[in-house]
């Protein structure tokens, strides 16, 4: 049997905009439901288990929430000082995050109506996702086609594939932010989930969360995953770069060569059983344990989102890459193809 799809009105924005959510089904027990607005994954259901935080209604998402399940762009994570070079030229970008860039700005991609089309293929439906970023939009140069296809796999996992145009010389990192919790999707503590990175090195951060440039070895540190640990063994140990993150909140450089896809982690759940595994074609991925979560958001149930109740692992370049040389480049030119893919893959 293959994948079916199933479309739903989901509300409409401010201006009566219709919003609809696509669910995707899989016989070996994977539903993912996406949303055209933002191209939020708002459940993502693992034989029965939702794994994923997210609103049952709309009109929690047009309020200001920590980016649960959305496309995040045109740029993810932080340009320090909210400025860039580029062939010569400063682009000054908004400032929502201090003094620094976060996440595509004041009206990122999260906070976009994305044109949804359904596609078939050879193993059934996939959701195409299209938005235009016009020039100049947030400060970023250039005209920017997005595409992106949510797909069911066999696995049975859930795969994200990015895909990007320009008309002049830009920027571009695109990734997707939900946060799991593979015991009851956020009614309890992620902390005892274990985790296993596929990195030697991160990318450590001064004290506005900004990379350093440097490297960093996470052998005979908290950040060492290269064996699994639970999430919540080392987090709140004295440590600069702990503190600094409020717990976790830092690029690990995931080995392999970038562009191949290739497993990043494993995330599994003790108590139930459930894994995760994330595979990718990105350079990095953002460990972030939902340190400022405080329990003032209830989501899908009811439940009240506290600190540490999930945990994020963003597929991604890395930080800052327009300022620091040394990083993977981010520069996408008129004539290229900038995309990615990630796969997240379910088992127990």
């Amino acid at each position: 049997m293959n994948t079916t799809l199933e479309r739903r009105p989901f509300g409409s924005l401010p201006d009566g905009t219709p919003v609809e959510c696509f669910t995707l089904r899989h016989p070996a027990g994977l539903e993912a439901s996406i949303l055209d607005y933002g191209g939020i994954v708002t459940a993502l259901r693992f034989r029965g288990q939702d794994v994923v935080l997210g609103f049952e209604r709309l009109e929690p998402y047009l309020e200001r929430h920590p980016y649960f399940g959305c496309i995040v762009g045109r740029y993810a994570n932080r340009i320090a000082g909210a400025a860039f070079r580029l062939d010569g030229v400063e682009y000054r970008l908004f400032a929502n995050d201090g003094l620094n860039h976060l996440h595509g700005g004041r009206t990122g991609f999260d906070r976009k109506k994305w044109r949804a089309e359904v596609r078939e293929s050879p193993a059934g439906p996939c959701l195409h996702l299209h938005y235009r970023s016009p020039d100049g939009e947030e400060g970023y140069p250039g005209t920017l086609d997005c595409m992106v296809t949510y797909a069911l796999t066999p696995h049975p996992g859930l795969r994200i594939h990015y895909r990007c145009t320009t008309d002049r010389p830009t920027v571009v990192n695109l990734t997707n932010h939900s946060y799991f919790n593979l015991a009851d999707g956020g009614a309890s503590s992620v902390l005892e989930h274990r985790l296993l990175l596929e990195a030697e090195v991160f990318t450590p951060v001064n004290e506005h969360l900004i990379p350093t440039g440097e490297l960093r070895p996470v052998a005979g540190t908290p950040f060492d995953f290269s064996q699994p640990h639970p999430l919540g063994e080392r987090i709140d140990q004295p440590d600069e770069q702990l503190a600094r993150g409020h717990g976790y909140d830092h690029n690990f450089v995931v080995r392999g060569a970038p562009g191949t896809l290739r497993r990043a982690a494993i995330l599994a759940d003790p108590r139930s059983g459930r894994r995760m595994e994330v595979w990718t074609t990105a350079p990095g991925v953002q460990l972030y344990t939902a340190n400022h979560l405080k329990g003032d958001l209830r989501g899908k149930g009811g439940v009240a989102y506290e600190r540490r109740c999930a945990v994020c692992l963003e597929t991604q370049l890395f930080p800052d890459s327009p300022n620091q040389p040394a990083f993977p480049s981010p520069v996408l030119r008129p004539g290229e193809l900038w995309q990615s893919t990630t796969e997240y893959r379910f088992g127990t």
